[in-house]
């Protein structure tokens, strides 16, 4: 895809971000009805994006690049969780907890998937369905074990239930399943399913500019942490996960999409986890908000480098 053509399609989608921050300056998005937008984004919309990615006529080599983006995404989250936790040695505290947290968690739903489907399409969104996966399940386990220090063993069958029956993971394996089974829909039900899953990236984009809109980012714009934390999250782990494949020869669609999704901002459940366990939750946010806005700028860059 032409470097062009790959900044114009992500500018775009912060443009949409600017339409959210402005519906929500005018209150015509309320927090109560951003609340809604989410639910309705991670309950519904997203899952039916990702079963649709899976309901097109794939070849035997792009199925078999969907196996190995299994092996991918393991590779990239053991990585980004050994060199986040060696560069953020020189921060201390929960500040530290807060922005490990960000850099092994990257956000795929609401900014990862758009980003993909605007530069591979339905073929990036396979690769990325499954980077996600990884995402589910390591959030609520290693993610849990980041905040809290150690794992409720008592919870951890619930816990394990509940990441396999998330909404996208499910979409995922049926996914799998009509591509593996060549299984055919009707085509009223595949207009609807594509329609509705095409919702994704202008609704993913409104809630991020909502939330944008109450960052109070002024009151931590001397806080090295975050600018040190956001250079880490945004530029050197994903840099560091491109210059593997360099070294081990990798070079696909897969690999792209894979390194694409480590360079997201942080994802918002660094803010969630923040407040249910009482842990720098301001300063949650505020890494969350400016790591979004900074990812403008560094997703083109990171594009131009690797496409």
């Amino acid at each position: 895809m032409p470097s062009t053509a790959v900044f114009e399609s992500v500018v775009s989608l912060f443009l949409m971000i600017l339409v959210g921050v402005y519906t929500a300056r005018k209150k015509i998005i309320t927090p109560d009805t951003n609340n809604a937008l989410v639910n309705l984004l991670i309950q519904i919309v997203l899952p039916i994006m990702i079963l649709s990615s899976f309901i097109y006529s794939y070849n035997a080599e792009i199925k078999s690049e969907v196996v190995k983006t299994f092996y991918y995404s393991l590779t990239a989250y053991i990585t980004m969780i050994i060199c986040s936790y060696l560069l953020l040695k020189p921060v201390k505290g929960n500040k530290k907890t807060v922005l490990h947290f960000a850099n092994v968690f990257p956000n795929t739903g609401y900014v990862g998937f758009p980003v993909l489907q605007s530069i591979y399409g339905p073929e990036g969104i396979v690769y990325g369905s499954v980077f996600n996966l990884f995402f589910v399940i390591f959030v609520w386990t290693y993610g849990v074990i980041i905040y809290r220090g150690t794992l409720d063993r008592t919870n951890l069958r619930q816990e394990l239930k509940k990441t396999l029956l998330n909404p996208s993971v499910l979409a995922v394996y049926v996914g799998i399943l009509i591509m593996a089974f060549d299984i055919q829909l009707p085509n009223a039900l595949l207009i609807s399913i594509r329609n509705l899953g095409s919702m994704t990236g202008p609704l993913s984009m409104l809630i991020f500019g909502v939330i944008l809109s109450g960052a109070k980012i002024g009151s931590y714009t001397k806080d090295w942490t975050l600018y040190y934390g956001a250079a880490c999250k945004l530029l050197l782990i994903p840099l560091i996960v491109y210059s593997l494949t360099l070294l081990t020869g990798l070079t696909s669609t897969a690999v792209n999409s894979v390194i694409i999704m480590t360079a997201m901002p942080a994802s918002a459940m660094t803010s969630i986890f923040a407040q249910s366990f009482n842990n720098e939750k301001d300063y949650a946010a505020v890494i969350v908000s400016l790591t979004t806005l900074i990812s403008m700028v560094t997703i083109p860059l990171l594009l131009e480098i690797i496409l």
